[in-house]
């Protein structure tokens, strides 16, 4: 066979490539479809934080319009930092982060557990508990602001009969509001924790609890030693999304208790809320805003770090 003669031919090696091949003709009608999208997105979230950071440096009274929006700087922020309110909020903000994130996932855990390995109907109990999760919250707030009426309600009915004379008032007590919130928002939040630990548990292969029960491994020392570590990713991603949920609540504090009483129960977004569509005082709810952002940007990002390091 002869070998292959080299093209010589100046025109053809010259000849320039075309601009629309094929690949840039796919990919052009790709971000065409995509072009919606990212317009929305570009408006409806850049825009908005960017304006929304400018707000955080004026004084605007909404019902004003835009023209009446003014420059003052940092006012907002000096002012957000000396206003009681704001620090009874944080405050409150804490606490309920404490009561509804650490304590449910603790409790999920054991649950799914021993649906996992101890219950018959293991589908029956997943729906059972994960109905209050996907019911209206406000419905559920209705509920249980009838259970914990002060006088007629259940619980306290149930707490007398055991001989206690004077029982909490709950939601209208500034002592217990917010761990009245918090137990309400905890059990509504139990279901969906339980099922994420269930589908965890479900990558956990059965030859290491095999190996432990020939070593004579008693189940606490199966639970400390193979689950608790093995689901380490899962309760770190329970543990980040609770954690901006719990900072993000405010339709059941509105609901039930409107921040009182005696803004015992009040939190960083309600905050938000009262002053910009209450008060109407625009510029300082946008500064506070950023204040709501900057508390969740670190305490995501120590997490990340501890997380990151333990996994070296």
């Amino acid at each position: 066979m002869e070998a292959a003669k080299p093209i010589t031919n100046p025109e053809i090696l010259q000849k320039p490539r075309k601009f629309w091949t094929p690949r840039r003709k796919e990919a052009l009608i790709g971000w065409l479809f995509l072009a919606p999208e990212i317009i929305g997105m570009l408006l409806l979230n850049v825009f908005a934080l960017g304006f929304s950071l400018y707000l955080s440096f004026t004084s605007w009274d909404l019902l004003s319009g835009l023209g009446g929006i003014k420059f003052n700087g940092i006012d907002n922020y000096i002012k957000m930092f000396h206003d009681p309110t704001i620090i009874k909020a944080l405050k409150n903000n804490l606490l309920y982060t404490v009561l509804t994130v650490p304590v449910p996932i603790a409790i999920s855990l054991v649950l799914a557990v021993l649906i996992h390995n101890k219950v018959f109907w293991k589908d029956y109990f997943k729906v059972v508990f994960f109905i209050p999760y996907i019911s209206s919250i406000i419905a559920v707030a209705a509920v249980w602001s009838a259970l914990f009426h002060p006088s007629l309600g259940p619980i306290n009915q149930f707490l007398m009969d055991l001989g206690i004379s004077n029982p909490p008032k709950w939601l209208v007590d500034p002592k217990t509001s917010l761990i009245a919130i918090a137990i309400i928002t905890s059990w509504a939040g139990l279901g969906y924790t339980i099922i994420i630990y269930l589908a965890g548990l479900t990558s956990i292969s059965n030859e290491l609890y095999e190996a432990a029960d020939i070593d004579g491994a008693a189940s606490m020392t199966k639970f400390l030693k193979i689950t608790v570590p093995l689901l380490r990713p899962t309760t770190f991603f329970l543990f980040i999304t609770m954690l901006i949920g719990s900072f993000k609540v405010f339709d059941i504090i509105s609901y039930l208790t409107a921040g009182g009483p005696d803004n015992s129960s009040t939190v960083i977004v309600f905050r938000i809320y009262e002053e910009g569509f209450v008060n109407y005082n625009m510029g300082y709810a946008a500064s506070i805003s950023w204040l709501l952002f900057a508390i969740i940007a670190v305490i995501t990002a120590v997490t990340w770090k501890f997380r990151n390091e333990e996994s070296l």
